[in-house]
């Protein structure tokens, strides 16, 4: 079983530096638009706030978990940005703290996680490391979202590698989400990490192969960019159709973003 330390450890890293670069924003700056439609700075920071809480109360909760996964159920497609919304609506100050307070409880929680315990989510079960995994992709991604905003560019960071892995993992559920059948042979995956270091998946003669930027990988999967602007390389007829549909978050499939030139990304 895998040790969850160390991408716990990456979490409160990438949670730190969203942090510093929301916490002196003005009430103005909260309220800028960011590329997902209808959500503001606030909306963003919300977001995760409740996916947070959602996922602490999977941890130490499960039934009240499974409470929580009912309602959804009764209102699918409106619970995410209801969650959203009533966040948005705190004081500036309030939504940081309520953040802060609730990833801060999930780090904990997760570090307290017996040894192979798994927890209920909105997919399949997940581990304490998959838990933390997955909390990071979606940081890291709406993190992406308000820098946006502000017009700020982030620098990548080997964090990513959390989210390679992620986007790797979940090939198969991508298709399944689009209603195709998964290819049935492993992908040859070869990333260049931002540190320079090569991140390789799969078997070394892989015929279907995918190369490129780890960054660009990670913004396909997250659906941050849209797969014309990423210097990304399918070789091969699956692993070209899986560049089209890939994502790596739970849920139907994500509409992405049009290419650069179409809309404001």
């Amino acid at each position: 079983m895998a040790d969850p330390t160390p991408v716990i450890d990456d979490l409160r890293a990438e949670s730190e530096e969203l942090d510093l670069l929301v916490a002196e924003l003005s009430t103005a700056q909260w309220r800028l638009s960011s590329p997902a439609p209808g959500w503001t700075v606030a909306h963003q920071i919300a977001h995760l706030h409740w996916t947070d809480r959602s996922a602490v109360l999977a941890v130490t909760d499960p039934d009240a978990f499974h409470a929580r996964v009912e309602k959804a159920l009764a209102a699918p497609g409106s619970f995410v940005d209801e969650g959203a919304e009533e966040g948005a609506r705190l004081a500036p100050a309030e939504l940081l703290r309520t953040w802060r307070a609730g990833r801060e409880a999930l780090e904990q929680a997760l570090r307290a996680a017996p040894p192979g315990a798994r927890f209920p989510w909105y997919g399949p079960p997940m581990s304490a490391a998959s838990m933390a995994t997955a909390r990071l992709m979606e940081t890291w991604a709406h993190g992406l979202d308000i820098a946006d905003a502000l017009g700020v560019v982030r620098a990548p960071t080997d964090r990513l590698r959390h989210v390679v892995r992620l986007g790797v993992r979940t090939r198969d559920f991508a298709h399944t989400v689009h209603g195709l059948t998964p290819p049935a042979d492993e992908f040859r995956i070869e990333l260049t990490a931002p540190s320079g270091e090569l991140w390789a998946y799969g078997p070394e003669d892989a015929p279907q192969r995918v190369t490129g930027p780890a960054l660009d990988f990670c913004l396909l999967v997250t659906q941050r960019a849209h797969r014309a602007d990423l210097a990304l390389t399918a070789t091969g007829p699956d692993a070209d159709r899986w560049l089209d549909i890939a994502q790596a978050f739970a849920g139907p499939p994500g509409t992405g973003r049009p290419p650069k030139g179409t809309e404001e990304r």
